[in-house]
């Protein structure tokens, strides 16, 4: 089997959408950006004065395999704050767009909102909460969605899983990990991987009694409501999620039987202990937290992230903007 990111490269650079990057001074997002720009998988446009950067960038610019944008030097400002304004409806005034897209994450974020770009990656120099917070108030989430998740792809040779959520929803009650579990499997199938989903706990089956282990029951419950196509239980302990043998014992009549390959952490100090657990110590690259849930696409880097990793999340991002325009199109 080909390597998943050979394969999305494969997918991807036959439209090469075009990504922002608003982290210019970080050289992790530059020494992705120049691998992205010179095998031609993606059109970046780095939010920075072109003026200001490496030689090599210039090149690349010159050659037209990178763009560069910034508020300072933005001819259509005037446009992107009456859409700003418009977009929140009376919640933001002219002054106050005008400050937010001041600000290389909010005007990359509006790129997107406004079609100019098809997805955003950030991330490594910044938290979490500032990469989502422009995304939630302009790109927001898509009709009939709640909420926002935040997934990792898990690879590691031929072996590829989802974990969510690991960097979003602190403490989710049960409607909640049920859209997280739905949205993972769109997020598996997106990828080339046939969701089998386990909602996680420490209790398998009944073997404990707790309102969090309720919780994660009433999750499954509503997630087969929600999706009843999905192949999805719980509650599962990990071993008999993930362990065939493990399994037989303690969960032998669960349909995923120890095979699962999408798992659900029941709040986010399990995913965000358990994804960093597997990518140190058992070798996995985990790549995201990928914005699961919005109209477009927007994704965050953890800001211990290599190079690597901006790369192969900025590879994700352009395989879900095809996604959408195949939706769009739908």
């Amino acid at each position: 089997m080909a390597d998943l990111f050979d394969r999305l490269k494969a997918e991807v650079k036959e439209s090469r959408p075009v990504i922002v990057f608003p982290e210019s001074g970080d050289e992790r997002i530059l020494a992705a950006v120049r691998k992205l720009a010179a095998e031609g998988i993606i059109q970046p446009i780095l939010i920075g004065k072109r003026e200001q950067a490496a030689p090599e960038i210039r090149l690349l610019a010159d050659q037209q395999k990178i763009l560069f944008r910034h508020p300072e030097t933005e001819t259509r400002m005037d446009s992107l704050v009456e859409a700003l304004v418009a977009r929140r409806k009376g919640k933001t005034d002219s002054g106050q767009a005008q400050k937010w897209l001041s600000d290389p994450g909010y005007y990359g974020t509006m790129l997107v909102y406004m079609g100019e770009a098809d997805g955003l990656v950030s991330g490594a120099a910044h938290s979490t909460a500032d990469t989502v917070r422009p995304a939630l108030q302009i790109i927001k989430a898509q009709p009939g969605k709640k909420r926002i998740s935040g997934a990792f792809i898990m690879v590691k040779g031929e072996e590829e899983f989802v974990f969510a959520d690991c960097g979003i929803n602190i403490a989710p009650d049960s409607e909640t990990l049920a859209e997280i579990a739905v949205e993972s499997a769109g997020t598996a199938r997106l990828f080339g991987i046939d969701p089998r989903i386990a909602m996680l706990s420490f209790s398998t089956k009944g073997s404990a009694k707790d309102p969090s282990i309720d919780k994660v029951t009433e999750a499954v419950k509503l997630a087969r409501q929600m999706a009843p196509e999905l192949l999805i239980d719980g509650e599962l302990q990990f071993d008999a999620a993930y362990v065939p043998s493990v399994a037989e014992r303690k969960a032998p009549d669960s349909p995923i039987r120890g095979q699962a390959n999408v798992f659900i952490f029941p709040n986010i100090d399990a995913g965000n202990i358990g994804y960093k657990m597997v990518q140190r110590l058992g070798g996995y690259v985990a790549i995201g937290p990928i914005l699961q849930g919005l109209n477009k696409p927007v994704n965050d880097l953890s800001r211990g992230c290599s190079a690597d990793d901006v790369y192969k999340l900025a590879i994700i991002t352009a395989k879900q903007t095809l996604s959408l325009r195949r939706h769009q199109k739908a």
